[in-house]
């Protein structure tokens, strides 16, 4: 077994020392983690919720939230390219492309028109104010 930590499961350290060459990782940095990996902690007070999701490496840009009722979708995506400088001959050329989502649901529905998101430092902190008058009514029996 290679003596190195990696961040990889055991799983794939055993198919990497079996069978090096069957798979091909990008050469590019680090991949996007798989969705289970991207850490997100939920924070409940009175009117709202809190999240705050690890997305390290992503452009802003790159990222979108999607909010309907109360399921919240996450998604980001990296796009590398080699660039080439004027005068440079290319012998190979390697790009890298991965996506990454996650879905899951507040127990109570959000105010989409109130929700704000904010990017920084690779934690993406959501404020997501819940949905007032979201709990059962009672019908007027005639």
């Amino acid at each position: 077994m290679n003596a190195l930590i990696s961040r990889n499961s055991l799983f794939d350290d055993f198919f990497r020392d079996v069978a090096p060459g069957f798979f091909i990782k990008p050469l590019h940095g680090d991949t996007l983690p798989p969705p289970a990996q991207i850490k997100v902690d939920v924070k409940e007070n009175d009117g709202s919720y809190t999240v705050q999701a690890e997305i390290p490496g992503v452009a802003k840009d790159d990222i979108q939230v999607s909010l309907d009722g109360g399921t919240v979708t996450l998604r980001a995506e990296v796009k590398q390219e080699d660039s080439k400088s004027e005068g440079d001959k290319l012998l190979r050329s390697e790009r890298y492309y991965g996506a990454v989502s996650r879905s899951f649901q507040l127990p109570q529905d959000v105010d989409e028109a109130k929700a704000k998101a904010k990017y920084d430092n690779g934690i993406l902190t959501l404020t997501l104010p819940k949905k007032s008058g979201g709990g059962a009514q009672r019908l007027a029996i005639e």
